[in-house]
């Protein structure tokens, strides 16, 4: 049977329970067992699909096709295995079913209450991943602080499994907050006592608690706390702030986490924790031997979380060429002809992020036009592929009015069109396509030499495609498709001759890039960034050499 570790969190939202609970994983996964970690949402939306990224950040994808929160793509960075659609669940999915099953005549005419039906279907959900038998740990993270209101019917399933599970198989980590007064000058306690005071008045006793701090924590300030709260003082751990959230895993081993964990369940048997790669990642990336400046061009820069995966990616593909990657947020709405130099000149590389909606999108085709005529290395994602498409119809094709029809239904030239499964379909949520699907990869194409295969599985989150009427233009003139869905021959993958590196792609491939496994596309591109700017290096060093001649 596979034990049950819940994590909740007080005081304040964004302490990152996310990154807690995928360490506390990535260590008992490298002491040789098998965990996974799913999320539960206190919000009333069936999944983040139909979110505003700047509500929540990005919707993350899986392979089977489940929009989830993007803490999921923190667990599969952590633990490079892949979530799926039972690693998420919200409150609307629970209410929608417990909703469906009254509609049905299931509860037999009874009066259906948050108590017992909404906690029961929390609880199934809760379990189910343990009955698989796939797994000896299901970690379980809580949105929200406790107190909130949504939060309640979470905490209260959590206090009957505690209640109805043997002790062993079950325990609860609070992660809270120990602020630090500049002006007293110390550490504070008080808002910890009242957060794990509040959880016991829920029923629900923590076994392990996490004190996010930005200052480290005496033994006596942990004696405090354990008295206060009610917990044993090795089961009150610092979490100090990191330069990188992969560093987190490893203070947690430090701090003991683990082996306390393993003790209350009661778990032997266990190896020593095996974490050579991760631990030679980290000083890639803490001592890199070069630096790039990429520019990511997007329209919700202003929320980094609306692009963390691909932010993640670059952090994994820096370490894996030796090399820093500096990010420059540059908004599209405010790029034109008249300033797309001033604001791209000092990149060595150009990223056009995935979005919807018609705001932004002719900054982007701005930015493209400018990557492709001066050889600047360019990666186009979702939108960013189709921008490209857009782009190049309209300069070097010649269609001057070319567009997608997401942004104009009339346009003479629908380069980039709504798929046809898609034009019958009036409900948002949950109906793009969705999740991995195969791609067949032109050989001897740019892609091919990245991937260095020519079958490939990518996760997809799109309405519009490239419109294969005018594929024959494109490929005389030049940009080709070099990777098509095997099935439909939907175009996946379009690349630019006689250009350093210059490829956009349909798919999401930030979601797939993990610590152990960075995604080749970022990893080239990266590597190309790197050769722009160390030739860019050269000539201006050459032309400075002549001036001083």
């Amino acid at each position: 049977m596979a034990k049950f570790i819940f994590v909740t969190g007080g005081v304040t939202s964004s302490l990152g329970k996310g990154i807690i609970a995928a360490s506390l994983a990535k260590l008992l996964q490298s002491r040789g067992l098998k965990v996974t970690i799913q999320k539960f949402d206190p919000y009333i939306n069936v999944d983040p699909g139909t979110l505003n990224p700047y509500e929540h950040g990005e919707c993350y994808v899986t392979d089977d096709g489940a929009e989830t929160d993007l803490d999921l793509g923190h667990y599969e960075r952590f633990l490079n295995i892949p979530t799926s659609q039972a690693n998420n669940v919200t409150t609307g999915r629970i209410y929608q079913t417990v909703i469906n099953k009254e509609r049905e005549g299931e509860y037999l005419g009874k009066t259906v209450q948050v108590i017992p039906h909404i906690t029961d279907e929390i609880k199934r959900r809760m379990m189910l991943l343990g009955e698989s038998g796939n797994y000896d740990i299901i970690i379980t993270e809580l949105g929200g602080t406790v107190g909130d209101i949504e939060s309640l019917p979470f905490v209260e399933a959590v206090r009957q499994l505690q209640w109805e599970m043997p002790e062993e198989d079950c325990m609860v980590v609070h992660l809270t907050l120990i602020p630090y007064l500049k002006a007293a000058k110390e550490l504070k306690t008080k808002p910890t006592q009242h957060s794990v005071r509040l959880l016991s008045q829920e029923g629900v006793h923590p076994n392990v608690i996490v004190c996010r701090t930005e200052h480290p924590l005496s033994d006596e300030l942990k004696r405090k706390i354990a008295l206060f709260c009610n917990v044993k003082p090795n089961a009150v751990i610092e979490a100090i702030d990191a330069g990188t959230i992969y560093e987190v895993p490893l203070k947690m081993l430090q701090e003991g986490l683990d082996l306390i964990v393993l003790k209350k369940l009661r778990i032997n048997g266990y190896s020593a924790p095996e974490l050579s790669k991760w631990r030679g990642f980290l000083d890639k990336l803490n001592h890199p031997k070069s630096r790039v400046t990429i520019g990511l061009i997007g329209k919700y820069i202003e929320l980094q979380d609306a692009y963390k995966s691909i932010l993640e990616a670059f952090v994994h593909a820096g370490a894996m060429n030796n090399c820093k990657v500096q990010i420059v947020n540059v908004h599209s709405e405010f790029v034109t002809d008249e300033n797309v130099h001033e604001k791209l000149k000092d990149l060595d590389g150009l990223l056009v992020a995935p979005g919807f909606g018609s705001r932004g999108v002719e900054g982007k085709i701005t930015a493209v036009k400018y990557a492709r005529e001066n050889g600047l290395p360019f990666f186009g994602i979702c939108l960013g592929m189709q921008m490209a498409v857009i782009e190049f119809a309209r300069n070097v094709l010649g269609w001057k009015d070319a567009n997608s029809t997401e942004m104009n239904t009339a346009t003479p030239f629908p380069v980039i069109a709504l798929m046809e499964e898609q034009k019958k379909i009036k409900k948002k949520g949950g109906t793009m396509r969705l999740g991995a699907y195969p791609c067949q990869v032109l050989e001897g194409s740019l892609a091919n030499k990245i991937y260095q295969s020519t079958e490939i599985s990518e996760r997809h989150r799109h309405r519009w495609e490239f419109n294969n009427n005018y594929i024959n233009d494109f490929t005389n003139a030049g940009l080709k498709p070099s990777g098509k869905n095997p099935a439909t021959g939907l175009v996946e993958i379009v690349e630019l001759n006689n250009h350093p590196f210059f490829i956009g792609v349909q798919y999401h491939p930030e979601l797939k890039s993990t610590v152990e496994n960075p995604h080749p596309l970022f990893v080239n591109f990266v590597q190309a960034a790197k050769y722009y700017a160390e030739h860019k290096a050269d000539a201006k060093a050459e032309k400075l050499e002549k001036q001083t001649a």
